[in-house]
């Protein structure tokens, strides 16, 4: 066998094991119902470099490219770690769907945490905290905590478990794409 089969043979067996790397990430995220919103608390373990973790959760422009729901994202102020980002996006169940627009005023910490907080439109309320650690293992851990209210009418019974199901979907679409940026760029770990 020469030595590009034996690279290609290399290659092919190891592609499952990426893909079963990338599936088990392990991700945590939990809910729950705080007067008229959802608080959300969510972890991720990855085997990422860190600087990859930190490109994607502060790729603001590119977010809706990746993020279900998410229609825009985009800066339209930067002033050091302090930035103006609109977004738009929608969320629903079967019969219900609603517009989303956002302005956020997020204060960034370079490769430690974001903070964002919406400072106008349709969310009454809408705070988050985004934050990345290094573990002892090597494991970089992604957490979010977050709470959002919406200023429109919600669905009775529905309306609280679509925002779940929607942040939810949302922070596992930002796992998976820290995982496959990771895997791109052929990176792991950064070196300690």
């Amino acid at each position: 066998m020469n030595r590009r089969n034996a690279a290609s043979l290399v290659a092919l067996g190891c592609a499952p094991c990426t893909w079963t790397a990338a599936e088990a990430q392990q991700v945590r995220i939990e809910s729950a119902s705080q007067g008229e919103g959802v608080v959300v608390t969510a972890f991720a373990d990855m085997q990422v470099d860190p600087r990859t973790a930190w490109s994607v959760i502060s790729d603001y422009d590119h977010l809706a490219e990746f993020i279900p729901d998410m229609q825009s994202s985009r800066v339209v102020r930067r002033d050091g770690d302090r930035l103006l980002v609109d977004q738009a996006g929608h969320f629903g169940f079967l019969f219900f769907q609603q517009a989303v627009a956002v302005r956020l005023e997020v204060v960034e910490s370079p490769r430690q945490h974001i903070v964002a907080r919406a400072v106008s439109g349709n969310l009454r309320q809408m705070e988050g905290r985004y934050a990345l650690e290094v573990l002892a293992s090597g494991e970089v851990r992604l957490s979010y905590a977050g709470l959002l209210e919406p200023e429109f009418p919600l669905p009775p019974v529905v309306g609280r478990a679509v925002m779940r199901r929607v942040m939810t979907r949302q922070f596992n679409a930002l796992v998976k794409e820290i995982v496959r940026r990771d895997a791109a760029a052929g990176a792991g770990p950064a070196p300690r």
